[in-house]
């Protein structure tokens, strides 16, 4: 579910955000805005401020200078009754060894306050965790298991998920992503971070794109796609016309292939309806069209971002 725009219904809000550890800068004045009911994608590299980011909102650590707020509350001077309305989990979950894993569920559940035993029960099962197990015998796997059983079996207002599938095989990312898409569905707001871009792409409404501590860019997938290229890959009966005096078509390419013609190029998305038309003129027989991915979005951006600081 898409959230609206309304200023309200922001259920994190981070302005001009700032972070220093000594003579370092972790955060520069990150802008951040997640609306209640979405799933906001939160990306960067390494280093680029996205953990600091999160311990600032768990109320963890304090920040330099600049705001930031959930449910519009402070969460430095609040922790304790924000908590009570989220949930967390890290990409490197850490668990008491010497209790078995439905012993470390009964701890997280007692700790948070909320807890429905029977959507555990079923999560348990989902997710193929043995919880009789000790967890100093868990893998890394099956840790992170735990604690996304954990926060998918409160009722949270808000999840706050930091690389939450490290170490889960393919299987167990496609059960994640089913109960995340199910918990939204009941109206539940995410803040996900991973690096895993395929899955952000497939779950989240909106993204924030992160580099050195403050927001490159930030939008719907569409949104951001607004500026890009469509890649286009055809083939027609006759070679198409007027694509290679549009502006807004570049790297061209079209030659006679068994007969029919092969053409290839890349099209900015005013241009779209018309470069389409001219297939279809020259007789369309079979027509592949890509938008950008969130890889190259992120890839865009990126090297965006370091022509400027080159002042290119």
């Amino acid at each position: 579910m898409t959230a609206s725009a309304n200023a309200t219904d922001a259920v994190i809000q981070t302005i001009g955000l700032r972070k220093t550890f000594g003579d370092f800068t972790a955060l520069d004045g990150l802008d951040l805005r997640v609306h209640r009911g979405e799933v906001h994608g939160f990306l960067g590299p390494n280093g680029a401020g996205k953990s600091t980011t999160i311990r600032i909102l768990l109320g963890l650590m304090r920040a330099s200078g600049g705001t930031a707020r959930l449910f519009g509350r402070d969460p430095w001077r609040e922790a304790v009754a924000l908590h009570r309305r989220l949930a967390y989990v890290p990409g490197d979950v850490s668990l008491w060894p010497g209790l078995t894993g439905g012993e470390c569920l009964d701890l997280l559940a007692a700790a948070h306050g909320t807890l429905d035993t029977a959507r555990r029960t079923e999560l348990i099962e989902r997710f193929d965790l043995d919880p009789g197990k000790k967890s100093q015998d868990y893998s890394k796997g099956n840790r992170q298991k735990v604690a996304l059983v954990a926060a998918f079996a409160t009722d949270s207002e808000l999840l706050i998920l930091d690389e939450p599938t490290s170490g889960l095989d393919p299987l167990m990312e496609q059960v994640f992503q089913q109960t995340l898409t199910e918990r939204t569905r009941a109206g539940c707001t995410v803040l996900l971070s991973s690096h895993i871009l395929a899955e952000v792409e497939a779950l989240a409404d909106r993204v924030s794109i992160i580099r050195h501590g403050r927001t490159v860019s930030t939008g719907t997938l569409h949104e951001l796609r607004r500026h890009t290229a469509t890649q286009v890959h055809a083939v027609t009966v006759e070679s198409p016309c007027g694509l290679d005096t549009s502006a807004e078509v570049s790297t061209l390419d079209i030659h006679p292939s068994g007969g029919r013609y092969s053409v290839s190029f890349s099209v900015k998305p005013a241009a779209v309806d018309a470069a389409i038309g001219a297939l279809h003129a020259a007789g369309l027989v079979s027509l592949t069209a890509n938008p950008p991915s969130l890889d190259e979005l992120f890839l865009r951006n990126y090297d965006s971002a370091d022509a400027e600081t080159a002042g290119v």
